[in-house]
């Protein structure tokens, strides 16, 4: 249809589907400021003219066709006209309307990072999946959780994420950029996303390295070992806690322990090769004190009947949650001031200031130093390292009941 065929005004559903485009792009009238325009390529589309508040006139579009029918964009255009002879801003409005249809349409953040977590959801235990979900409702959701996940851009994710790391909250920051991102995987993979505005900030945030190793002051440590014996929650994870503080190894070394590696004739725990976190790859020996042995005495109670010391609650076969003693102390009111793999760091440090040998302190951290001077036997200092061990839980059991133990013996140990 050419324009000089044209009728009547509104056009008709006829007229919009049969207007041919001519060589240079040119508008229609349909009423009442609403224009229905047509470009050169066929490509047709609504726009509004409308006096802007400081009294020039402008053009807003309100939609391509015939995604947007003629009845719709007259709508539409009502509305905005009304908008405008209330002295508001047709652009706002429009965008405010736009939101709103948004997030009836399920195109906010928060249906968006739910229907990600439903996805997963078979892949985690109980507490993991009460973990995640439980991060996104108290750090994402209150900040991006109705707005049009499509509009958030890649600098507001950084200063939302910049915003925790000044709240020291590294391992949390790390763990929500990666669920967030997950769910913007899931919508771009699905169509409903073009790309991921959190792909590649890991490169300009903090790594949670620095609260992985946070640890106590001096002061507070016989208040945390406390608080670790008054644990009240699950008995498994209080002695865990325990343990960690005993053997100072690697969380993920004791999360993932078998109860075979243990020899408690020989008073030893034996780490293999391939345990998860001995990035040296080699077997470890560490000597069990006689606090340590009474610990996991308690533990075999509960869990004894199983071969991880620290079974899955929802599969036996998997060890618990790798932030299961993390949580644990954050319930006890040390979050970012004490983390598993902080009781190392606390560890060295007491024995180092008692005087016991360098040597001998990094050969129970499994530390392996470069060098001829550095070759790693499992068994290195095992006598020391094992007088050594035991005079820690004797210092650890003494802070806790306000009884000083000092390091009498230092380099001979």
């Amino acid at each position: 249809m050419k324009r000089s065929e044209i009728k009547r005004r509104p056009l008709s559903d006829t007229a919009l589907a049969g207007l041919e485009p001519d060589a240079n792009e040119y508008r229609e009238l349909d009423g009442s400021g609403l224009y229905f325009r047509v470009k050169p390529d066929g490509q047709k589309s609504w726009q509004l003219r409308y006096k802007k508040p400081d009294g020039k006139w402008s053009w807003l579009g309100l939609g391509g066709y015939p995604e947007v029918s003629g009845s719709v964009a007259r709508q539409k255009a009502a509305e905005l006209r009304t908008d405008a002879a209330d002295g508001k801003n047709p652009i706002v409005t429009k965008q405010a309307r736009k939101k709103a249809e948004r997030d009836i349409a399920g195109e906010t953040f928060e249906p968006l990072a739910r229907e990600w977590y439903a996805s997963r959801l078979t892949n985690w235990d109980a507490g993991t999946a009460k973990r995640i979900i439980g991060a996104l409702e108290r750090h994402v959701f209150p900040v991006f959780g109705k707005r049009p996940y499509a509009d958030i851009t890649p600098l507001e994710w950084m200063e939302f994420l910049r915003g925790m790391e000044q709240q020291g909250i590294l391992e949390q920051m790390s763990r929500v950029r990666s669920y967030c991102r997950d769910a913007y995987d899931l919508a771009r993979v699905t169509g409903r996303a073009t790309h991921n505005p959190l792909e590649g900030l890991q490169k300009y945030l903090q790594s949670g390295k620095a609260e992985n190793y946070a640890h106590v002051s001096p002061d507070e440590l016989p208040g945390l070992i406390r608080a670790i014996t008054a644990y009240p929650h699950a008995h498994d994870v209080r002695l865990g806690l325990r343990l960690l503080s005993l053997f100072a190894v690697r969380p993920s070394e004791l999360r993932e322990a078998r109860w075979s590696e243990f020899d408690f004739t020989k008073k030893l725990w034996t780490i293999p090769v391939e345990r998860k976190g001995r990035k040296k790859g080699l077997e470890h020996l560490v000597p069990l004190s006689s606090q340590a042995i009474e610990a996991l005495e308690e533990l075999r109670q509960y869990t004894g009947s199983y071969p991880l010391l620290f079974p899955g609650r929802s599969d036996h076969t998997k060890p618990r949650s790798d932030t299961v003693f993390l949580m644990a102390l954050r319930r006890m009111g040390y979050e970012g001031r004490q983390t598993g793999h902080g009781f190392r760091h606390i560890a060295s440090t007491v024995l180092n200031e008692n005087g016991f040998d360098e040597n001998h302190v990094e050969a129970q951290l499994s530390h392996k130093k470069p060098g001829v001077a550095g070759v790693y036997n499992k068994a290195q200092y095992l006598p020391q390292r094992t007088k050594m061990m035991q005079w820690y839980a004797n210092y650890l059991d003494g802070l806790a009941s306000g009884v000083v133990i000092q390091g009498d013996f230092g380099k001979r140990a």
